[in-house]
């Protein structure tokens, strides 16, 4: 059980869970909305509750290490959407369109915030410039995801500026209350960890379920195979391995040194799931974001299983990480 926990997720074993019971069980229309209801107030409580954990402070030491900062953001908001812009367009003949969409939409994401700063821990990289980095990508992913949804995918990014509004609304303003109420909350729930994770997790799992099971009372899955999940898997890993390679020696063509180098490496190759699928939500609908969650459901369980192994190789090997981090 210690082994398989390593290597699988108990948070991507809870969503395939509910992948599962999306497909299989019958949910009435009325059952349906609540769930979407119940669903949107969970959103809104966790970026609440994002906004009144963060500290400001953070954000300010980070920013003084620009040549890093930039390094990340140009890798998550810049060289992964053209990959994906064409990664996509070259896999639609093979896992069709829907699918395709979802894995430029997983492209345009911000990065991970937990994962990304473990790893770098664990890698022995600069942590404090790890969770600046993904806590700066995040904060712009609220307002840079959108309007990248809207450049790029046009009117299949739901409600174009519409879209955008929603995204200010349902994500960005309870951000900001959260960040107004964290002088007088902020330290109590940093030193609750647990809430926060136990809040985005149950919310995670609970769009998931009600995205799969609107996807299956309108039959979306009628037209997803095996072999286009397998495609889509392939399609994940040279993504993934690409990014890998080009943030690792791109690191070092900027000439950062190698605890930079490592935090750039998993925090500009790393997609966020507990951000993307919300505003998948927010900003498709609920049939159609089913469809476009799948590509980031397998990258997200790909890129921690990867990483881990990784970042243990890079603690392992710091007299030469360039060699691994090459054949990762």
């Amino acid at each position: 059980m210690r082994v398989l926990r390593r290597w699988v997720d108990p948070f991507v074993l809870g969503i395939l869970i509910a992948l599962v019971l999306g497909l299989v069980l019958p949910v009435p229309d009325a059952l349906r909305g609540a769930i979407e209801g119940v669903g949107d107030v969970a959103v809104f409580l966790l970026f609440l509750v994002y906004g009144a954990r963060l500290s400001t402070r953070e954000v300010v030491g980070g920013l003084k290490n620009v040549r890093l900062q930039s390094s990340i953001l140009g890798s998550t908001y810049l060289l992964f959407p053209l990959l994906g812009l064409g990664v996509s367009w070259l896999a639609a003949p093979i896992i069709g369109d829907a699918l395709a969409a979802g894995v430029l939409f997983l492209s345009l994401l911000p990065s991970t915030v937990q994962s990304s700063v473990a790893f770098v821990s664990v890698a022995r990289g600069n942590v404090a410039g790890a969770i600046c980095a993904a806590t700066i990508s995040n904060l712009l992913g609220m307002v840079l995801t959108p309007l990248l949804v809207l450049a790029l995918m046009g009117a299949s990014g739901a409600g174009g500026l519409g879209g955008l509004r929603s995204v200010l609304l349902q994500l960005l303003l309870p951000f900001v209350v959260g960040q107004l109420l964290q002088p007088l909350v902020g330290t109590w729930l940093r030193a609750h960890k647990w809430l926060t994770t136990l809040l985005d997790r149950s919310t995670i799992i609970l769009i998931v379920f009600g995205a799969v099971a609107s996807a299956t009372a309108d039959g979306v899955w009628s037209s997803v195979s095996w072999v286009m999940l397998v495609a889509l898997l392939v399609i994940s890993a040279v993504l993934l391995a690409i990014m890998l390679v080009a943030t690792w020696w791109g690191g070092r063509g900027v000439r950062l040194n190698r605890a930079d180098r490592i935090a750039l490496l998993m925090c500009g190759s790393k997609k966020s799931l507990a951000t993307g699928l919300p505003m998948a939500v927010v900003l498709f609908p609920a049939a159609t974001a089913a469809t476009i969650a799948v590509p980031l459901i397998i990258f997200h369980q790909l890129q921690l299983v990867v990483c881990a192994a990784l970042a243990r190789r890079l603690a392992r090997n710091s007299e030469d990480p360039g060699v691994v981090a090459s054949r990762a």
